[in-house]
């Protein structure tokens, strides 16, 4: 099954989120657990959990189709104490957030060293930080998603996500996601089918597809090697729709979410169902 759509909305309830990914016709869907731009949100209800349970099953998907993202405020590469631990608390809720509500993956940006840290030592203080949330917690796996590399961000190269896997206690709950986005303003040209293979090739060996647990499928408004992250329509920016065409042909990537981030939600059933048609879907 290749498992396409958007990220949606939980306004009105996590309970929301399922109808809003099959009203766009997607088969695999992100969303927020709480509202991410607040560090503290009331704890999960027991109708939260029913709800979004009912309607998981109502629509047709199940935890696989699912990749709820963290919260962009955490920040676990931050090495002022104080800020490091609002993040950890915020970090752990989410974990737990994903597990009352069934789902076995969280997505989380690897955080930024604000230029106060060496990178080998931010990638570290990631590391040891979901370590220390995977012993209090049970059944999540957390994914990593490439960045742009902009602002101090980490993971924006290979070797870094590399780093950061291999410094995860348990190899079990540990994975990536690879945004196309940020992977083309990081430097790395899918354009073409060959520029494809060799990122995934390059991806392959420094980190391991094993590793590959989802992608963010978005065109960019920036040019390559730019280090800017801003998402664009399908076929509407630098990117064009070649790539994608070839992301759907491939059979590596049935099973995997395959989330839309971009900025026009009135495009996103026509995105989806172009997708899915690459796929013979």
């Amino acid at each position: 099954m290749y498992m396409v759509g958007p990220h949606v909305s939980i306004g009105g309830g996590v309970g929301q989120a399922p109808s809003n990914a099959a009203a766009v016709g997607a088969t695999g869907f992100a969303m927020f657990t709480k509202n991410q731009r607040q560090w503290h949100v009331a704890a999960l209800s027991r109708d939260d959990r029913t709800s979004f349970a009912a309607a998981l099953a109502d629509k047709g998907f199940d935890a696989r189709q699912v990749l709820p993202h963290a919260g962009y405020l955490i920040n676990l590469a931050n090495p002022d104490p104080e800020a490091h631990a609002k993040s950890m608390a915020a970090f752990l809720d989410e974990l737990r957030r994903c597990e009352a509500l069934g789902l076995t993956m969280l997505n989380l940006h690897p955080g930024s060293h604000l230029r106060k840290l060496e990178p080998a030592a931010a990638v570290t203080r990631v590391a040891e930080s979901i370590n220390a949330a995977l012993c209090q917690t049970q059944g999540v796996t957390v994914v990593i998603e490439n960045t742009a590399g902009q602002g101090g961000c980490l993971g924006a190269t290979f070797e870094e996500l590399a780093a950061l896997v291999r410094q995860v206690e348990d190899p079990r709950r540990i994975g990536v996601c690879l945004d196309t986005a940020h992977t083309f303003a990081a430097g790395f040209d899918i354009r073409t089918r060959a520029g494809l293979e060799r990122t995934f090739e390059a991806f392959d060996r420094c980190v391991g597809f094993r590793y590959l647990r989802g992608l963010h499928l978005n065109d960019s408004k920036t040019a390559l090697n730019s280090h800017v992250d801003r998402h664009e329509s399908l076929g509407q920016g630098h990117l064009g729709w070649e790539p994608f065409q070839w992301i759907m042909r491939d059979a590596r990537f049935e099973n995997l979410p395959l989330i839309i981030e971009t900025p026009d939600e009135a495009r996103w059933p026509d995105e989806v169902r172009q997708l899915l048609a690459w796929a013979g879907k």
